[in-house]
């Protein structure tokens, strides 16, 4: 029947709901808590992870097994019948799903909220621990449905605001897009203004383009390192005397007109976002287009090397988290730990562009939970809450004195004081309106307290 209006009502897409079990609870620990699993750190809020705090639900694009260039809407939340012992992940768009694919899409629903029998075992030897932590229901930190999203992440958390490090992602998530409906590579570059180009004189009365170049531009206004998992792993690494990274001012690409690089035709819509890119995607992109296009600055070099590599052969990500899933001895876990971890550490070195901060970001993703990475938020915050003055050279003994009886789970225990702290200054985090996202920075927290 017509709707009053005269308009056809729009069909209702088709879906397939697939129910994910959870691991059994530990004695004593409280149910499984979708909204604490989600919202649990700063990589919730970066694109195309979508919280809505209403619904208490978790939308992503997530990838099929039988064509990786593909993706399907994933809709995640408690099990209307049995929420105490399943997740409900609704597919849309899809009439059917092969069993390999739906295998496919729960394994990267747990990867997120860390759902296997290994991470239920250390939530419940860490809320053994921490009985504040037990009682919230916390111990397990979200990260991405694959190892390459978390280490494009990392490096897009480095020296640079919290609201620009949404802006890059979401601004990859585009592209992504724009990727998949060009014909190929070749086609989707040759449709991008020459870069001769750029120099032709603009009209002043270009306000219409206003709201598509702001994406691109980094917001002066304000000062602070963003308050979420953000650091600059630049300040870091000069303390040790390896070379910084190249400057992000000076290069061929910085000399570019990011509004240059968008297409006419591509959709602009915030419902039309594309998945993250995977290191396919990327690897046959020019690093000036990739880095004016994202607005990545000299991060782009980083994220097109590592994609490169993984396509080349060069970096293997299933034999760096087949290390991480080796049966440990109980009486030996954690010297082996720390064994594991080293390696791993020293395999992520030789990936350019992978400081000690992001390798330790991206080593907490894959796990390890013994080392907390530790920047100049983490000084403020031993300073604020703690009392004690560190320097990024002391950081890591103060750290050991603080967290060290957590072992081998210090940075859980330093991850809940610091979440918990936001949850104060910022308002329940997962009851946060995402347009506010970008508001969560270091002078909106130096604001709060100069007001409290």
């Amino acid at each position: 029947m017509p709707s009053p209006s005269g308009a056809r009502p729009q069909a209702e897409l088709p879906r397939v709901e697939l129910e994910l079990e959870l691991p059994p609870c530990a004695a004593a620990a409280p149910p499984f808590d979708l909204a604490a699993a989600v919202c649990s750190h700063g990589l919730f809020m970066m694109a195309p992870n979508r919280w809505d705090p209403a619904a208490r639900a978790l939308s992503r694009p997530l990838r099929l097994a039988s064509d990786r260039s593909a993706s399907v809407l994933a809709r995640v939340t408690a099990h209307p019948v049995r929420p105490g012992s399943a997740l409900l992940v609704s597919v849309q768009g899809a009439a059917a799903l092969s069993p390999l694919d739906q295998d496919v899409i729960l394994e990267q629903v747990r990867r997120m909220l860390r759902l296997s029998e290994e991470d239920e075992r250390a939530v419940g030897e860490f809320q053994a621990m921490h009985a504040a932590a037990r009682e919230a229901g916390f111990g397990r930190i979200f990260r991405s449905p694959t190892l390459f999203e978390d280490m494009v992440k990392c490096i897009l958390l480095c020296n640079c605001q919290w609201s620009r490090s949404l802006s890059m992602a979401k601004a990859l998530c585009e592209l992504q897009l724009e990727l998949k409906q060009s014909s190929s590579i070749e086609d989707f570059q040759s449709r991008t203004p020459p870069i001769a180009e750029r120099k032709r004189k603009r009209c002043k009365k270009q306000s219409v383009r206003v709201q598509l170049e702001t994406r691109f531009v980094e917001d002066k206004s304000e000062d602070p390192r963003p308050a979420v998992d953000t650091s600059n792993d630049i300040a870091y690494e000069n303390v040790y005397g390896i070379p910084s990274v190249p400057s992000e001012t000076g290069s061929t690409c910085d000399s570019l007109d990011p509004s240059e690089f968008r297409l006419s035709d591509a959709p602009l819509l915030e419902d039309c976002m594309g998945d993250f890119p995977t290191p396919e995607e990327l690897a046959s992109l020019d690093e000036c287009f990739l880095a004016k296009r994202c607005n990545l600055g000299y991060r782009a070099k980083r994220i097109l090397m590592l994609a490169r590599s993984i396509v080349e052969g060069k970096v293997c990500l299933q034999k760096l988290e087949e290390i991480c899933k080796m049966s440990v001895p109980a009486a030996e876990e954690v010297s082996i730990i720390q064994c594991t971890y080293d390696r791993l550490n020293e395999e992520l070195s030789t990936i350019s562009g992978f400081g000690p901060f992001t390798r330790a970001n991206v080593l907490m993703c894959m796990g390890f939970f013994h080392t907390v990475p530790a920047d100049t938020e983490t000084m403020r915050h031993l300073k604020q809450i703690h009392k004690r003055a560190s320097t990024i050279r002391s950081v890591h003994e103060e750290l050991d004195k603080l967290y060290g009886k957590y072992a081998p789970f210090q940075f859980l225990a330093y991850w809940f004081e610091l979440w918990g702290f936001y949850d104060k200054q910022f308002g329940k985090i997962s009851d946060m309106d995402p347009f506010d996202y970008g508001l969560f920075t270091a002078s909106k927290l130096k604001k709060t307290n100069l007001n409290s």
